[in-house]
């Protein structure tokens, strides 16, 4: 690795993948092709929900304010994958980096707070039915969603703070894109006390979130079994389905990476495991939302014979 004095007048290098031959290529066409079909797809739950009236409730609300994020979340780090695959090694400035650094732990944590209020919403459909409409009126939604956004970038001022501050000796980043444990590899001086406080927002961030979500879940579990009738509890528990899968996807990958100190795993498997909540969670989202769900396929033909019934130019 390149010595360097100071990162500020300077820039990183992102190293990305090592691939040999003929399989650059073809990473950087799969990589392209997932992150524009990313695009697409959230953009289109986005729409959907803003375009149908049968859409309109908390649930879908939440949904597309994910999908929103998501837009966000896998375009702060896809372009440097991209440029990694293209171009091999690619120098980003210290400032850029660091931008990068922030904002993607600040959607990335917005996204644990979201999770935990999308579990909220699915305890309060379940377990207080009557009330629901009413408890979660579009107000309090409005509240909640931006609630989780403040939060999120809130918490992520202090790992990124903290990290920006440090001296590095060093600047090829074993990643492709700035994240916490690589950068930190680079530093010339102990990053022990970093990695805890890190560890410490992050944990409080995902954990409680998680453990949150748990709870919510243990109330949900419990008021379906209490239905009467095997039809009702499958209605019930298919509601839940799609955000358990997404919960246990991103929570998964993101503790297996942020959890324990950084010296404490390979160098080069961090961004082997970001892929799967930076780019395949994102990619994912939309699917699992929309695949089996009966009523988006309902607002997808609404939508689609209303564009049928425009008025054609002559």
């Amino acid at each position: 690795m390149e010595q360097v004095n100071h990162t500020s007048s300077t820039s990183f290098v992102l190293a990305g993948f090592a691939l040999a031959g003929t399989l650059q290529p073809l990473a950087f066409t799969g990589a392209l092709l997932m992150y524009l079909l990313t695009l697409v797809g959230n953009v289109l739950v986005v729409a959907l929900v803003r375009a149908d009236a049968g859409l309109a409730t908390p649930m879908y609300f939440f949904i597309s304010v994910l999908s929103f994020l998501e837009l966000g979340y896998v375009s702060t780090t896809a372009p440097t994958l991209l440029g990694t695959l293209l171009q091999g090694g690619r120098a980003v400035p210290a400032s850029a980096c660091f931008a990068q650094l922030y904002v993607f732990h600040s959607l990335g944590m917005t996204e644990c707070y979201l999770l935990s209020v999308m579990a909220l919403d699915r305890y309060l459909a379940i377990c207080w039915p009557l009330r629901y409409h009413a408890l979660m009126s579009p107000r309090l939604r409005r509240g909640l969603a931006g609630a989780t956004w403040a939060a999120g970038f809130l918490a992520a001022l202090v790992p990124a703070g903290l990290t920006a501050s440090l001296p590095f000796c060093l600047r090829e980043v074993a990643h492709y894109f700035c994240d916490l444990a690589p950068l930190m590899r680079l530093a010339c001086v102990d990053t022990g006390w970093h990695g805890r406080v890190h560890g410490a927002v992050i944990g409080v961030a995902t954990g409680c979130n998680f453990v949150l979500i748990l709870g919510l879940y243990g109330g949900i579990l419990r008021a379906v079994l209490k239905l009467p009738s095997a039809a009702s509890r499958a209605k019930a528990f298919s509601t839940c389905s799609s955000h358990m899968t997404v919960v246990a996807l991103f929570y998964a990958s993101a503790f297996t990476v942020y959890v324990g100190s950084p010296g404490s795993r390979p160098e080069n498997s961090d961004k082997c495991i970001a892929l799967v909540y930076a780019l395949l969670t994102p990619f994912l989202n939309p699917i699992i939302y929309t695949l089996r769900n009966k009523e988006v396929k309902e607002a997808v033909k609404r939508v689609c014979g209303r564009i049928r019934a425009l008025p054609k130019r002559p």
